[in-house]
């Protein structure tokens, strides 16, 4: 279905195209240029109308442009629009996942430790870290809707959200719950190994950049390109497996001057964190481990201006123990 709509008064358009489906805007320019950015669930392709050039608008372009447009054309324009918005944002519910698990407990790292949470497991991840505590993630699961995923998390009435795995962005309609659950007011945490790229997270959506270590045997896995995205409240993470390890990250924070950024505000934090001991599985090497005393001693040492954390919820429960 193609509605058309006046030339707008206040830029200069040859024509606008409305078409309800996966695209449901096109504006093009006089000179025949069009450029393209979403809106909410939707995408629109456009040019030379100053609102819709914006970045990450969320709201209804046709707020802005209707004072242009009157009368009928202009309610009709606002009941096509209206109806791609919303075959939009139900195709985007529809979407599935596979998730491993659901479960609300406390968040036990990050600046956000501490507080109750809940946590939607993604299956799957591409690397195969020595400590991973979770290798069970990496293929059981089972296929659920974004809606179903939403609902859920819903049901628990508790407003901060963490999107982890295995590596929650390898799957690509991630983003797209990442975006619904901010969306509902949420307050989303993602836990992502550095090693996808994380230009496409909704930009009110903290991200928690997990940068491998050597000892992690993933170290050539990170997209160092990251780091350029990462916005004053996203946080960056070394998990250590041993001293080599703790001098790699130093050498890394002075590199790329994480330590400045979060002083001006360009960064929300850096954390260090000790590997715990994790026995050899199916698919990963295993790691002895660091005591987190030495990490403490050293950071102290060095006067390292960064945040040193636990697994709080390893302390809590047994540490092999799931869903907490």
């Amino acid at each position: 279905m193609v509605g058309s709509l006046p030339r707008w008064r206040n830029w200069q358009t040859r024509q606008l195209e409305v078409l309800v489906g996966a695209i449901p805007w096109r504006f093009e320019s006089s000179s025949g240029h069009s450029r393209e950015a979403p809106i909410g669930a939707s995408r629109c392709i456009f040019a030379g109308c100053p609102y819709l050039a914006q970045s990450h608008m969320q709201t209804n372009p046709l707020q802005h442009l209707m004072p242009t447009c009157h009368g009928a054309k202009a309610a009709a324009a606002g009941s096509v629009l209206g109806a791609a918005a919303t075959a939009a944002a139900g195709d985007v519910l529809a979407g599935t996942l596979r998730l491993n698990e659901i479960f609300h407990s406390i968040q036990g790292e990050s600046t956000w430790a501490g507080a109750p949470c809940v946590f939607v497991r993604l299956t799957g991840c591409p690397l195969r870290c020595t400590y991973c505590d979770t290798e069970y993630a990496f293929r059981e699961g089972r296929t659920a809707t974004i809606a179903e995923i939403v609902d859920a998390v819903a049901a628990t009435g508790c407003p901060l959200v963490e999107l982890t795995g295995g590596e929650p962005l390898a799957q690509k309609r991630s983003f797209d719950l990442v975006r619904v659950l901010c969306e509902r007011g949420l307050t989303v945490l993602i836990e992502t190994s550095g090693a996808v790229d994380i230009a496409p997270c909704d930009p009110r959506a903290i991200r928690i950049l997990d940068i491998k270590t050597p000892g992690s045997g993933e170290a050539e896995r990170n997209l160092w390109q990251n780091l350029a995205d990462l916005r004053g409240r996203d946080e960056v993470k070394f998990v250590l497996t041993d001293r080599a390890d703790y001098e790699w990250a130093k050498a890394r924070i002075a590199e790329h001057h994480l330590a400045e950024r979060v002083r001006e505000g360009r960064l929300g934090a850096i954390l260090l964190s000790a590997a715990w001991a994790q026995p050899k599985g199916t698919e990963i090497a295993g790691c002895p481990g660091l005591s987190p005393r030495s990490l403490a001693e050293w950071i102290v040492a060095d006067r390292l201006p960064v945040r040193m954390q636990t697994q709080l919820h390893k302390i809590i429960w047994e540490p092999q123990t799931r869903g907490v």
